[in-house]
């Protein structure tokens, strides 16, 4: 469970007087004013609408709900993830090749998911019997099976990959358990389609001859596939898996190790005291708190749920409706898997696909992060407008105070930008950073990272990990397809040719496809099919391959908030009691400026200077205009510009908007030419208004127009 602020700042909430006779809602019900003027616990305030944060994040991150462990199955569990936790910080130091390390990394691994995660859900007769949720046999016999075929590879591994062409029957025999295990480990982790999809494509490689022009490709039999896949280094052992084994595996740890240290509550605790008592402050509490733990989870659902837990009480006492509330608290969260310096398991494959250090993917985020979280911002600000928000008083200390006490937090996150910038792996810069969060837990004695708590974070940083594993390693297997059919390029080819050649429409396409791609797979195997696929597509067009690999990027990521399977409102409307639909149209509305941000670094030569490339002048450029295009298409989006936005000017700033994408001083011109006239029209409109309303009802007219529009 993730710590609530409780002693580093952020104690006591109560709400600035109202009018008398008004009240605040919370709930389906409604509490008399005097009641708001009272001292107010933030843990008070979590506990109005107490959350399981393990069964929500389970659910909503796609994943089947982890089991509640105890007793000896619990004991062997944290043993065997201890050890999967050390085997990866000890491959840092003792590096083996890769061989020989990713069978062992998918031994632990794997086993360990059939233990942990549930083949089938669990009845409601037994949760309220309290009968145990420990592994039955069958599970523990599946962990069994899932060791051998690795334990076989590993025992001789260099003659294994060596006899690729030619395998013997007992070669085959173990590829093909190491591939059933992996889709079953698979499917209790993200649900049946990823494994689905996988079938699909051997399907495809072993039947393609029969399959019309232009998709057909020869027919692939059983010892080409094993070959291809488990025997070499494209499929299962391929870069997917890679990533999870060294990457993922290592960021997980350190949050865990973080967070253990005091860090989430003392991020929580800075958010809840950065900003004043404006009306506005409950909006970017939130936004700042989401900022802060996405440095550390990646994560977009457990960031949001961990926010909701404390921070929708605050934005529910502040006046927001639920579905808006769920709606800020989902935002916030979904910009996890884009901020630096953890982003998203897709951004560690980047790196190792184009070849980069992933502190050069952290620079191109940079920037594409900063207007993303500009855009919730300016929505939270028309909101609070909008619907009146009271600014609610809290009882905390000083941001001075609390980042001299507690700001060597941020230390460990600033550590792996340096170590890496000073040219250490990112392998080696995190586990460093893991050892300096260890050290100042120190600093502070209820946070004091003792023996005990050393072995929960190790455990939790592997069961952190546990998620991703098959699905990478699922992965993997479809990227290998991909590059034995050559699938891939005929799909990028039939992109190209549809859109004529043209860079716009193929740039359209593509973010059409990454997104529908997205609403079926989890994010990380969305990035890796979509760059097999549209990567090369984007690329025959003229695009850099860093910049189609951040457009891909990026629109997996908003494959999150992307109707009609957006994971993170959907959580965040289970902790408001909002409804699911709204909450998810509310969110795509915060977030509707970063589906246009992608196209600007694509487009044209000087928009990558949004990645931070080119000179100074093209970066300068690249972001002056990025900020007048997202914050004219959040005006369109919020309906608020210097008081109520009516349509007329809301539709002159969006389509401004629009022209700005492409980074050439014509488009740019026209599209500034009609912002200012938007803006003009919104003026004039403000002026006849309140010239035609009688004294004294002019206020009462505005608070008519900033009432929320029915969505």
């Amino acid at each position: 469970m993730t710590e609530t602020p409780n002693g580093n700042g952020a104690v006591d909430a109560r709400t600035s007087p109202e009018p008398p006779g008004s009240t605040v809602r919370k709930g389906n019900t409604e509490r008399a004013d005097a009641d708001n003027d009272a001292a107010v616990n933030p843990m008070d305030l979590a506990r109005d609408g107490v959350i399981d944060e393990e069964a929500l994040i389970a659910e909503f991150e796609a994943e089947k709900p982890a089991r509640h462990l105890s007793g000896l199955p619990g004991t062997a569990v944290k043993i065997i993830g201890v050890a999967l936790s050390l085997f990866a910080l000890y491959w840092v130091f003792n590096p083996m090749p890769t061989q020989f390390y990713l069978p062992a990394f998918l031994m632990f691994g794997l086993p360990l998911t059939f233990l942990v995660y549930r083949g089938w859900g669990r009845s409601a007769a037994a949760k309220e019997a309290g009968r145990s949720d420990n592994p039955p046999i069958l599970d523990w016999l599946l962990a069994a099976i899932a060791v051998v075929p690795f334990a076989y590879i590993i025992s001789d591994w260099d003659s294994f990959f060596r006899r690729a062409i030619t395998p013997t029957y007992l070669d085959l025999a173990m590829g093909v358990i190491a591939i059933l295990v992996t889709l079953e480990a698979a499917r209790r982790t993200v649900g049946i389609l990823v494994p689905l999809v996988v079938m699909g494509f051997f399907a495809y490689a072993a039947f393609g001859s029969f399959v019309p022009a232009p998709f057909n490709t020869a027919s692939f039999n059983w010892i080409r596939l094993i070959g291809h896949n488990v025997m070499g280094t494209q499929g299962l052992f391929g870069v997917p898996t890679d990533v999870a084994a060294s990457y993922i595996i290592l960021f997980t740890i350190y949050g865990a190790v973080l967070g253990a240290s005091g860090a989430t509550k003392f991020f929580i605790d800075l958010s809840f005291s950065a900003f004043g008592q404006s009306k506005s402050g409950p909006g970017r509490t939130v936004t700042l708190a989401g900022f802060l733990l996405g440095t550390v989870s990646g994560s977009g659902v457990a960031t949001t749920v961990t926010l909701g837990g404390i921070s929708w009480p605050l934005l529910r006492k502040a006046g927001y409706p639920k579905e808006h509330g769920g709606a800020i608290l989902a935002a916030a969260g979904i910009g996890a898997i884009m901020s630096p310096p953890t982003l998203g398991a897709a951004a560690f494959i980047i790196a190792a696909l184009l070849g980069v250090s992933y502190l050069q993917v952290l620079i191109w985020a940079t920037i594409p992060t900063v207007l993303y979280y500009f855009g919730i911002i300016l929505a939270i600000e028309m909101d609070a407008r909008r619907f009146k928000t009271r600014a609610v008083e809290l009882d905390v200390k000083p941001v001075g105070k609390l980042l001299l006490r507690f700001g060597y937090h941020f230390s460990s996150l600033i550590a792996i930008v340096v170590f890496m910038s000073l040219g250490m792996t990112p392998f080696r810069a995190v586990v460093y950073a893991t050892g300096l969060a260890f050290i100042l837990s120190f600093l502070d004695r209820q946070s004091w990272l003792t023996p005990k708590r050393i072995w929960d974070a190790l455990a939790l940083g592997a069961m952190g990990a546990l998620s991703v594993i098959p699905v990478m390693a699922a992965a993997g297997l479809i990227v290998g397809i991909m590059t034995l059919t050559g699938l891939g390029l005929k799909l990028a080819n039939i992109i190209v040719d549809f859109a004529g050649g043209s860079l716009l429409l193929t740039a359209i396409f593509s973010a059409i496809s990454v997104t529908l791609l997205g609403l079926a797979v989890p994010v990380t195997a969305s990035f890796i099919i979509s760059w097999v696929i549209i990567g090369p597509a984007l690329q025959d067009v003229g695009v850099p391959a860093f910049a189609a690999a951040m457009f891909i990027f990026y629109y997996s990521v908003l494959s999150e908030v992307s109707p009609p399977t957006a994971l993170s409102p959907f959580a965040a409307s289970a902790i408001t009691g909002g409804k699911p639909i709204k909450t998810m149209w509310l969110t795509w509305r915060y977030t509707l400026s970063a589906f246009l941000v992608p196209f600007i670094f694509v487009l044209s030569d000087d928009g990558v200077g949004l990645l931070l490339q080119g000179g100074p002048g093209t970066v300068a450029l690249a972001f002056v205009v990025s900020l007048l295009a997202v914050a004219s298409l959040a005006v369109a989006t919020g309906a608020w510009l210097l008081g109520p936005a009516r349509w007329p000017e809301r539709i002159l700033l969006g389509v401004g908007s629009l022209p700005m994408l492409v980074m050439e001083p014509l488009y740019i011109g026209i599209g500034a030419a009609i912002i200012a006239l938007g803006v003009l029209v919104h003026i004039l409109g403000l002026r006849r208004h309140r010239r035609d309303e009688p004294d004294g009802a002019a206020g009462v007219s505005a608070s008519r127009e900033a009432k929320p529009e029915r969505t």
